[in-house]
């Protein structure tokens, strides 16, 4: 059942086609604090057909876009062309520590007065006067 998993599935960690890929053409450029691991092309060649280096993360565990600390996204989205293993990142002290994206989740977010946030609703304040035509 694992193996029909990485065949069709990429949610739950890299699929074989991409493993594959990464063996052959894929060069390590570092690891972040949650384990993911992130590549370029080997020797950081220019792929013919995008005019760049290809770059890509595997993810350890769930597939989380999320879960890329910031001086790896600005790395795989070419702002920058030095990784922060190489470059000292340091966050700036208005970055918060990454937090899952619990949409979806028994944890998510609800706002005040929403049908689904736990607790008693607000009770009507009577400012509101119904429209009649």
């Amino acid at each position: 059942m694992a193996g029909l998993m990485r065949i069709f599935t990429w949610w739950q960690g890299a699929t074989i086609n991409t493993l594959f890929y990464t063996w052959r053409t894929g060069e390590l450029v570092g690891e972040d604090e949650f384990g993911n691991r992130y590549y370029r092309t080997r020797g950081g060649a220019i792929d013919p057909t995008l005019g760049f280096q290809r770059r890509w993360v595997i993810y350890k565990g769930y597939s989380e876009g999320s879960a890329t600390p910031p001086g790896w996204y600005g790395w795989l989205h070419h702002t920058t062309d030095i990784a922060p293993p190489d470059d000292n990142y340091k966050p700036r002290e208005w970055q918060l520590p990454h937090e899952p994206n619990m949409t979806g989740t028994p944890l998510a977010w609800r706002p005040p007065g929403s049908t689904l946030a736990s607790g008693v609703r607000p009770p009507a304040t009577g400012d509101y006067e119904a429209w009649t035509p």
